[in-house]
């Protein structure tokens, strides 16, 4: 399979679009205006406690305040909080004050947030779900570094192993490796990724994850609140973090200080690839180039076609996003109903995997199937739902269908989805869907060339109107355009325009001025 990266850059956002055999499978944007995004750490203030939730919302610089609630604190709080409290004042350095706290003294799993936190208290806390509508940003307390090959937590003392490795013996090495580096007060957890590495390279990943925590001592230090302590990598770096583990065929960037920035990462976490890395000098645009622009247009409306004329429905709601499955052309009755309603919706089960990672699509998903008789081909259709989600990133569960036909997915939605508006609003009706009645055209116009004749007293007028509308005012010996003239006593001419809509009037004086509507 071939897979391939393509970045877009200009000077409001960049565009990260993922191709698996030339097909968009996934559409990433970071927008260059400083938006509080997933991984950044804060140092912010308490502003207000809300018992009744057990949470509290916290000044982060955001217009809505961000919510954290008592379980998101974290079990080793207490000794993040001292040692919050204690930098700008203690008189041991940053870093013997840190590897100093104490983390046996754990916080209740049961207990109240008023008891934790008051207002006006400075905290430290890292963004896990970006401002969507009108909520703030979710926060934890649970700060981690997030690297290739591990994630760094401090205020732990714990190492963890991805469950994926499954090698025993792997893991005890990489167990033993780690504790053998671990400073004190860090703990870690070993990704996927690391399986097979050398100490060398796990260790210099460690020392760069700890730098980061560590550089951002001096700004806690100043107490300054709301302040932005450090942030994840860029969208696009951070994408290459998650995305390398698959062997990409090309990764194309039409701008060279990013092309360099993601060599350079590239170089560090896996020096094999960075031969794939290329700077895209084209004279076209590079997602026309790639024919990324197309598939947009094609894949972000609100009916999405998919094989055999079959087409999905999707809507979006503040609480939930629903799919509607339609068989199109390809309804069939009789013996082969049965087979043709599973067919499509096996085809769209694959539209819909790919349309929840293209749009990043979260919280609750209905999927309302077109009805099967069959018990087996339901379940069939929900295995086949498991398979084709397997790839994606975002934590995600699907329930079997219901006796109704829908399929229920929760996932994991840590920003907003993505929406990308690939209509526009009618000239005609102006986004209502309503137009002025054609039976009272005239009338209409009879009314406005009354008021320009005896409210502005021109006597020479002209209007533009649509040839259709043209042919109905001119038609016959005497017509409504003559009978108006001769009613109003004046001059009234018609000029024809294809680019006004059916009922559109234009209004111009003796001197070819366009009057106010």
């Amino acid at each position: 399979m071939e897979k391939d990266l393509i970045i877009d850059v200009n000077t409001t956002e960049v565009s990260i679009a993922l191709l698996e055999n030339h097909r968009l499978i996934e559409l990433n944007k970071e927008q260059n205006n400083g938006r509080y995004s997933v991984g950044d750490v804060y140092l912010g203030r308490v502003k207000r406690i809300m018992p009744a939730l057990n949470a509290a919302f916290v000044d982060i610089g955001d217009s809505k305040d961000a919510f954290i609630h008592y379980l998101d604190l974290g079990l080793a709080f207490r000794g993040l909080d001292y040692f919050t409290r204690h930098i700008g004042q203690s008189k041991l350095s940053h870093s013997a004050l840190f590897s100093g706290v104490k983390l046996n003294d754990i916080l209740e799993k049961e207990g109240k947030i008023a008891d934790v936190l008051k207002p006006g208290q400075l905290i430290v806390a890292q963004i896990v779900k970006e401002p969507i509508s009108t909520k703030g940003s979710r926060l934890t307390a649970e700060i981690s570094i997030a690297g290739r090959n591990m994630v760094l937590i401090p205020f732990s003392d714990k190492v963890n192993i991805s469950q994926k490795i499954t090698s025993k013996e792997e893991k005890k090495r990489l167990e033993r490796l780690v504790y053998s580096i671990l400073p004190p007060n860090y703990g870690v957890i070993i990704r996927t990724a690391a399986e097979g590495k050398r100490a060398a390279v796990l260790d210099g990943e460690l020392k760069s994850l700890i730098k980061k925590w560590e550089d951002s001592w001096a700004k806690m230090a100043k107490g300054t609140a709301p302040q932005l302590l450090f942030t994840e990598n860029s969208r696009t770096t951070t994408i290459l973090r998650d995305l390398l583990n698959d062997s990409f065929t090309n990764i194309y960037v039409n701008d060279e200080a990013i092309c360099n920035e993601v060599k350079d990462y590239i170089s560090l976490i896996a020096p094999e690839h960075e031969k794939i890395v290329k700077l895209y000098k084209g004279g076209v645009p590079i997602f026309d180039h790639f024919d990324v622009t197309k598939q947009i247009r094609g894949s972000f409306g609100k009916v999405i076609t998919i094989k055999g004329g079959a087409y999905l429905i999707i809507e979006h709601t503040e609480a939930l996003h629903v799919i509607d499955v339609n068989s199109g052309i390809r309804a069939k009755s009789g013996a082969d109903q049965e087979q043709n309603a599973f067919e499509v919706n096996m085809n769209a089960a694959e539209e819909i995997a790919r349309q929840l990672r293209l749009r990043d699509m979260g919280g609750i998903i209905i999927v309302d199937f077109i009805d099967l008789d069959n018990n087996e081909n339901k379940v069939r259709l929900f295995k086949h739902m498991q398979a084709l989600m397997q790839n994606d990133r975002a934590k995600h569960n699907i329930l079997p269908l219901t006796r109704f036909g829908l399929m229920q997915i929760t996932r994991q939605r840590v920003r907003p989805a993505t929406e990308i508006i690939t209509t526009e609003a009618c000239t005609a009706c102006n986004g209502t869907g309503k137009i002025s009645s054609s039976i009272l055209i005239d009338e209409t116009i009879e009314r406005q060339l009354a008021y320009y004749v005896k409210e502005k007293g021109h006597k020479s007028l002209t209007i533009r109107v649509n040839p259709i509308l043209a042919a109905y005012l001119t038609k016959g010996i005497v017509s409504i355009r003559m009978k108006m003239a001769m009613k109003f006593k004046c001059t009234l001419k018609v000029k024809e325009s294809t680019e006004n809509h059916i009922l559109q009037v234009i209004w111009y004086d003796s001197k070819g001025e366009k009057l106010a509507e």
